[in-house]
C-alpha cells in the first residue's frame, strides 16, 4: 500500500462518497473529512434548501461536495434517483437517523416502527442500491454510524437503542456477507456528542455532572472528532478491517 500524496495510504483521491443526513452534525463533518482526504462527496438531507446551504458551505471551503434532496424513507424517490445517477458511488455512509426519547409505555409502534425505518430500513435500501456496483468493481467501503447506545442502554429510550443495535448487527452480517466481493462494511459508535440533537441535554447540569463522572475525558465529544474515524474506515488503511464497530467515546464504555 504506497501514494505519493500527502495523505498516504487514507488517500481518498478519485472516490466518490455519498453521506446520508449530511446536513449538519456528525454526517455533516464526516462529509467534510472525507472531502478533505479528496474525495468527492455528495451529501444528503430531506430540505433542498437546506442540504444546498450545507453542501455550498463546504465548497466555499474548496471542497468538492454537492447536493442531495431526498427524504431517505422514500423507496421510490431514494431508487430513482439512484438509477439516474451516472457516477459509482466507492463509499457509503449511512448517518441519517432519528431520535424519540419516549420511554415504552409513551411510544407507540407506529413511533417506534417509524425510528427503525429511518435507521435501519434506509441504509439497509441505500447498501443494496450501491452494492452491485462496488462487487462489479470488487471494492467498496460501507461505513454505518450505530452509537454506544446500541451496546449500552439508558432508561426511556428503547427506540433509539433498538435502531442502533440493529445497525451494529446489520454490519456484522453485511460484512460476513459483502467480504467475498471486495467491500468492507464497518460501523461507528459515537459515545455523547454535542450535536444538534443533544443541545437540550448540552446545556443540562444533570447531564453534564453525570459526563464529567462518568466519561474518563470529561467532556462533551465535537462532530469534527468523528471524521478521523470515517477517513481511516474508508480508505486503504483499513483494507483488512471489515465487520468491525470503531467506538469514539472517550472511553466510556469501558469504564467500570
Amino acid at each position: 500500500m504506497s501514494s505519493n500524496t500527502q495523505f498516504g495510504p487514507f488517500d481518498l483521491s478519485g472516490r466518490h462518497a455519498f453521506v446520508t443526513g449530511g446536513v449538519r452534525g456528525i454526517g455533516f463533518e464526516i462529509a467534510r473529512g472525507l472531502a478533505q482526504a479528496g474525495a468527492s462527496v455528495l451529501i444528503s438531507g430531506r430540505n433542498a434548501e437546506t442540504v444546498s446551504a450545507s453542501a455550498a458551505e463546504l465548497q466555499g471551503d474548496g471542497l468538492a461536495v454537492e447536493a442531495v434532496a431526498l427524504d431517505m424513507i422514500d423507496d421510490e424517490a431514494v431508487t430513482g434517483w439512484f438509477r439516474g445517477y451516472d457516477r459509482d458511488i466507492d463509499i457509503l455512509v449511512n448517518n441519517v437517523g432519528m431520535r424519540d426519547r419516549r420511554g415504552t409505555p409513551e411510544l407507540p409502534p407506529e413511533a417506534f416502527a417509524r425510528l427503525l425505518d429511518f435507521g435501519i430500513t434506509s441504509a439497509y435500501r441505500m447498501t443494496r442500491l450501491v452494492q452491485p456496483g462496488m462487487a462489479s468493481r470488487g471494492k467498496g467501503a460501507i461505513i454505518n454510524v450505530t452509537s454506544v447506545a446500541g451496546p449500552l442502554a439508558r432508561p426511556g429510550d428503547p427506540g433509539y437503542t433498538a435502531e442502533k443495535g440493529g445497525m451494529a448487527a446489520l454490519t456484522r452480517s453485511q460484512a460476513v456477507e459483502f467480504a467475498p466481493m471486495g467491500i468492507r462494511v464497518n460501523a461507528i459508535a459515537p459515545g455523547f456528542f454535542a450535536t444538534e440533537a443533544n443541545q437540550e441535554w448540552v446545556g443540562d447540569p444533570v447531564v453534564n455532572d453525570y459526563i464529567e463522572r462518568r466519561i474518563p475525558m470529561q467532556r462533551w465529544g465535537h462532530p469534527a472528532e468523528l471524521a478521523g474515524a470515517a477517513v481511516f474506515l474508508a480508505s486503504d488503511a483499513a483494507s483488512y478491517v471489515t465487520g468491525h464497530t470503531l467506538t469514539v467515546d472517550a472511553g466510556l464504555s469501558v469504564r467500570m
